[in-house]
């Protein structure tokens, strides 16, 4: 058996000499470093006395390996975390554990402006139209295909334009003829007057108030001598030799007979029925 001032391993005399106390075992410092120096994480290498030693969750490191795994920065004098089996610097972990930006993918840190918008996050640079590619900031945006727009270019490239001013409609509006209009933009042709909610009709591609098509446009009854506007009662009309009547007023000059339907004689710009044109 071995003597307490004998190397455990070689049986050296350790009189006057350095040795180490392992597992009260004494050990030759030529003896520890082969069998029983702890190996480096990092370098694989024995880790020797004459080295510092640094362990964390029963791994061991030289000093001057224990670095951040991302950026290498020496850690044995400062503050560190540990993910998925890699020592990480602060701010290399603070990076690691930051959200994503959905932009440029890189981590969104602590205290930095940014933008959460349906599940995901942004910073506030990289929150941009998509059309113009301008940062949208504080300002109202809306979504199309998953793309976000600023507001002018939503409108621009989305919003139907109106028939008349050609600008995008972005709120109501009127449908007429299959084509769009702003409210304010859907006037009477004559009085400007908006028609939207009204009732108006057209002549020759223009529309106008009732008012303004009885005054204006609409042609007079050859027997009442009011305009004949086809609204209500009036929507049959007769038309003879370059005149018009209102059906209604279609009527024989002598007896007052309707003739709208039936058979007559025109003499010296009168119409007549058949038994009244007999006694002319």
């Amino acid at each position: 058996m071995a003597s307490r001032s004998n190397c455990f391993y070689c049986r050296d005399d350790l009189s006057g000499k350095k040795f180490v106390r392992k597992d009260e075992k004494q050990v030759c410092v030529r003896c520890f470093d082969k069998f029983c120096a702890n190996t480096c994480t990092e370098c694989r290498r024995p880790i020797s006395t004459e080295s510092k030693e640094l362990h964390h969750k029963g791994r061991y490191w030289h000093s001057d390996c224990f670095r951040c795994a991302k950026c290498y920065k020496n850690l044995a004098k400062e503050a560190f975390t540990s993910k998925d089996d890699r020592i990480l610097c602060g701010t290399c972990g603070s990076r690691e554990d930051a959200p994503r930006c959905h932009g440029c993918y890189k981590p969104i840190l602590a205290g930095t402006e940014n933008v959460e918008y349906k599940g995901n996050s942004w910073h506030d640079e990289c929150f941009i139209c998509y059309q113009c590619q301008k940062p949208i900031g504080s300002k109202s945006f809306l979504t199309k295909n998953n793309n976000v727009y600023c507001s002018p270019c939503h409108e621009k490239k989305f919003a139907k334009q109106c028939a008349c001013c050609k600008k995008p409609i972005t709120t109501g509006g009127v449908n007429y003829q299959d084509q769009p209009w702003h409210s304010e933009c859907f006037v009477c042709s004559s009085c400007r007057k908006p028609l939207a909610g009204t009732r108006f009709t057209s002549h020759e591609e223009k529309v106008y108030c009732v008012d303004c098509y009885k005054s204006t446009v609409a042609k007079k009854c050859g027997g009442c001598q009011n305009p004949i506007t086809g609204f209500g009662k009036a929507t049959n009309v007769v038309n003879y030799e370059g005149g018009s009547w209102h059906d209604y007023c279609f009527n024989c000059k002598k007896c007052s007979l309707n003739l709208a339907e039936k058979r007559f004689v025109a003499h010296s710009g009168d119409i007549y029925c058949s038994d009244c044109s007999k006694k002319l």
